[in-house]
């Protein structure tokens, strides 16, 4: 691995020309959505507006026709959920069903696994939650615990996720789970497609820091799935589950979660800032663009059919380290006091960002499983 896999990528024309018609769809749909709900980003969930992307074929678009899809290119896809995230639109119903889990169900799922949800998926009417992360693993999946035993002709399931976003609201969760006994923490892992209406599973969600409900611990107390709940491979669910981390790691929500800030305070500094403010708004403009550069990059990876793990895990750990540098800048750089109620937009949406940012070097590994990674991409462990 080197540095060389960050390639300069270019939207090509046939992509970029979608911007205009969904920037208008966005200008009209959104005209009255206010700040603070644009600064959830995409953890923002609004059924109805899922609905209305899926009916313009914005949901699940890379996926095949068959299926409901477009069978557009990722950069295709990549402008409109860039245009989508730049707005602050209400993506979070859809946003991982369409980002990690259709890909997945396209990729390794059986013809009746791709009939059953693709579509679904593609109407913006389905909804997947991530079971990875365990108590006491984070984000080292090697060592999750959560068990599927076999019972005749099904799987019997035990075991606690946290941490899993939109649980609470999810109809599925794909869940990474042990099927076997092996020597190695990499071996014996499958994945299950689970339906979260089962008796046996418990969701309680865990508020944030300001009274938001997006996380979830998820229990499985003796879940009972068929076989067919099984997706790709019994015991090659580590294989399955890194491929699927390039996807959830790489795109441009992981640099653009702070992007409502950084309006509202461009709007508050107004068109004559001082040095400090230019010089610093330049530096962010500057950081973002190259942050944008290296997400292309891996884009076009991905759609060369590539496994960019290493390259993702980089977009993932700038990213993250940029989204959380921008609420306390934005308070060096304007003398607004954040303010949870009341106060202008610039004021409610920094008190808002200024709360939810440390998640944002949590949700999609942490900062220190991500270097690791990188550093065995580099060869240095």
């Amino acid at each position: 691995m080197s540095i060389d896999q960050f390639k300069y990528s270019r939207i090509p024309p046939e992509a970029e020309a979608l911007r205009s018609e969904v920037r208008a769809f966005l200008a009209d749909t959104l005209k009255d959505y206010p700040a603070i709900r644009r600064a959830d980003s995409w953890m923002g969930f609004d059924a109805e507006f899922s609905r209305r992307l899926g009916a313009r074929g914005w949901v699940g678009m890379a996926l095949p026709k068959r299926y409901g899809g477009s069978d557009a290119s990722p950069f295709a896809r990549y402008v409109v959920i860039e245009e989508l995230l730049a707005a602050g639109a209400p993506v979070s119903a859809h946003w991982f069903a369409d980002r990690q889990s259709g890909p997945q169900i396209l990729h390794y799922g059986t013809d009746a696994q791709k009939d059953r949800h693709l579509p679904a998926i593609c109407r913006g009417e389905q909804y997947f939650c991530i079971g990875m992360s365990e108590p006491n693993s984070g984000s080292d999946l090697a060592s999750i615990k959560t068990r599927a035993r076999r019972e005749g002709d099904k799987w019997v399931v035990n075991g606690q996720k946290v941490w899993t976003t939109n649980a609470h609201r999810s109809h599925y969760m794909i869940a990474l789970v042990r099927t076997g006994e092996n020597s190695k923490r990499q071996e014996g892992l499958s994945q299950f497609i689970i339906d979260l209406s089962l008796p046996g599973i418990t969701i309680r969600p865990i508020k944030d820091l300001t009274g938001s409900e997006h996380f979830n611990e998820v229990f499985l107390d003796e879940v009972v799935l068929d076989a067919d709940a099984l997706i790709g491979t019994e015991g090659q669910g580590w294989s399955q589950v890194t491929a699927e981390l390039a996807f959830e790691r790489s795109g441009p929500e992981r640099f653009l979660s702070s992007i409502a800030l950084i309006h509202t305070l461009i709007d508050a500094v107004g068109r004559d800032p001082d040095a400090l403010q230019a010089k610093e708004i330049g530096r962010l403009a500057a950081r973002l663009v190259t942050l944008r550069n290296m997400s292309l990059s891996v884009t076009a990876q991905l759609a060369a059919g590539e496994n960019p793990a290493w390259a993702a895990s980089c977009v993932k750990d700038l990213g993250a380290v940029f989204e959380q540098e921008i609420p306390e800048l934005a308070q060096l750089l304007c003398d607004i006091p954040p303010t949870a109620e009341g106060g202008c937009d610039h004021a409610q949406v920094l008190a808002y960002l200024t709360q939810m940012a440390p998640s944002f070097s949590l949700r999609g590994g942490t900062r220190e499983i991500l270097r690791g990674i990188i550093a065995r991409g580099l060869g240095l462990r």
